[in-house]
């Protein structure tokens, strides 16, 4: 009976052990994790976030990411890449965004505006 109550105790007490052995998840990430190139269809300059638009063929996705201060932001105008604020940035400019995840939903590292998108009949 003695064994049978120390084995279920260590049946018990295991998992437990176990979980608390578990690492946790960093809240930054080291290097980003996915890049996506597209236009952009909303920047909202107030909660620092841009809307891009992407897609290959007929499956579109809409990226909405968030952008801190920090982020440095690009414009490849004749290779140059001058730095420029999140407020020049306009709906159908065509930007490559480097982000990653985070528990609060996907975060720029880096943003460069690589061209203009036109669109319309003129």
């Amino acid at each position: 009976m003695h064994r049978v109550t120390l084995l279920s105790l260590a049946s018990f007490i295991a998992p437990l052990a176990l979980a608390a052995q578990q690492p946790t998840a960093p809240t930054v990430p080291t290097a980003p994790h996915d890049s996506v190139r597209g236009a952009i269809r909303a920047v909202d300059v107030r909660a620092r976030t841009v809307e891009v638009t992407t897609g290959v063929g007929l499956a579109l996705r809409v990226v909405r990411l968030e952008v801190p201060a920090s982020v440095p932001i690009t414009d490849r105008k004749g290779g140059q890449g001058e730095p420029i604020q999140l407020a020049q940035l306009k709906p159908g400019d065509v930007i490559r965004v480097a982000f990653g995840g985070r528990q609060t939903g996907f975060v720029a590292y880096t943003i460069e505006r690589v061209g203009r998108m036109e669109a319309g009949v003129p």
